[in-house]
């Protein structure tokens, strides 16, 4: 059979090559050499051979080497939008995509259930936080167990020259139950330092007041606090007709009200508003603010006039709305008033009259 049919038209020449001359093992192709002249293929028909035999190959052997072209195109935009590598093969590809994109959706639920958890405890810790606020809040429990732990007891015997009155005690007073116990307080120097007490006694000399110099000590309020102002007006005005009744029970000469905001809760009670700036002073009270007032009946008692009110600086260390020589100014202004009623008051006790001035 031959292997060349020569037609009658050179472009139409066709060669068949029959498989056995294709060595499949090394990829060469091998055309059989005949003796015959006659089957001999012409130098011009070599291109039409190499045609004929690329379409042969490409149909008979469909593993190819060298990829379509559209297929190659696909590869490589796959490549280009899923992995950025460009060594590994499009299987590891495949298989590499979908963890990434299961670990953003993980990512993504857990960012989720993270914003979601946080946003449902931001709401009870700030629902939680007034709750500890509002416990405390009540004063009406405090002011009796803090009372009774209040050791200071008052002294005031009766006809005193003088009745010191106190806001209330402070923690330290409390404990120890001596006034003004507080070593930042002036108390005990401004005694001192304006005459009323001839030397400057200790917080433990609080009983020894009324022995040595006819002079009483007591508060408005009795519950212990570490600063005044952490009273309220509720309980300062409470105070006024406890003290109205002290003062009427005991009839001193004279009351000193040791700090303004006691003369403001006197005001508030017994004119029935609060007093006004160009109202306030330190110093003596017109007779119509006396405490403690008698009015006589018609059996022959004509009453009591009540107790003059002084009314003096705080004490209290913590205050600096005044210098220590302005709070001395008005405190001397008692004290040489104490100085000239004491006398009469040592005459008396010389003379005899140790039934008014004994010290229950």
């Amino acid at each position: 059979m031959p292997l060349v049919e020569d037609s009658p038209r050179e472009d139409n020449n066709t060669i068949q090559i029959p498989p056995t001359a294709l060595n499949h093992d090394s990829g060469d192709l091998h055309i059989e050499e005949h003796d015959d002249d006659d089957n001999d293929v012409p130098v011009n028909k070599k291109t039409s051979f190499n045609g004929r035999l690329n379409q042969y190959f490409h149909t008979g052997k469909p593993t190819s080497s060298t990829p379509p072209a559209h297929l190659s195109t696909k590869q490589t935009t796959v490549t280009t939008t899923t992995q950025p590598s460009r060594t590994s093969s499009p299987l590891k590809r495949k298989r590499n995509t979908p963890p990434t994109a299961t670990t953003t959706t993980t990512t993504r639920i857990t960012r989720s259930r993270s914003r979601s958890s946080t946003s449902t405890s931001t709401p009870t810790s700030t629902t939680s936080s007034p709750r500890p606020r509002k416990t405390p809040t009540p004063t009406s429990h405090s002011p009796s167990s803090s009372a009774a732990d209040s050791l200071l007891v008052d002294t005031i015997p009766p006809n005193l020259t003088l009745l010191l009155v106190g806001v209330n005690p402070g923690i330290l007073t409390g404990i120890t139950g001596y006034a003004y116990a507080h070593p930042s307080n002036l108390f005990w120097k401004l005694l001192h330092w304006s005459g009323i007490t001839p030397i400057r006694h200790p917080p433990s000399d609080t009983y020894r007041l009324p022995e040595l110099y006819n002079i009483g000590n007591t508060n408005i309020v009795e519950r212990p606090t570490r600063d005044a102002s952490m009273l309220t007006k509720k309980e300062m005005d409470a105070g006024v007709p406890i003290l109205e009744e002290k003062v009427r029970e005991k009839r001193p000469e004279a009351v000193c009200l040791v700090g303004k905001s006691i003369w403001e809760a006197v005001w508030r009670v017994k004119v029935g508003r609060g007093i006004k700036k160009e109202e306030f002073r330190y110093g003596w009270q017109d007779e119509g603010m006396n405490m403690g007032r008698v009015d006589g009946d018609g059996d022959g008692d004509g009453g009591w006039e009540g107790a003059r009110v002084f009314v003096a600086t705080t004490t209290s260390g913590l205050a600096a709305g005044m210098s220590v020589q302005e709070k001395r100014e008005v405190w001397d202004e008692l004290g040489r008033w104490v100085l000239e009623r004491r006398k009469v008051w040592e005459r008396k006790r010389e003379k005899g009259g140790s039934d008014d001035t004994k010290v229950e």
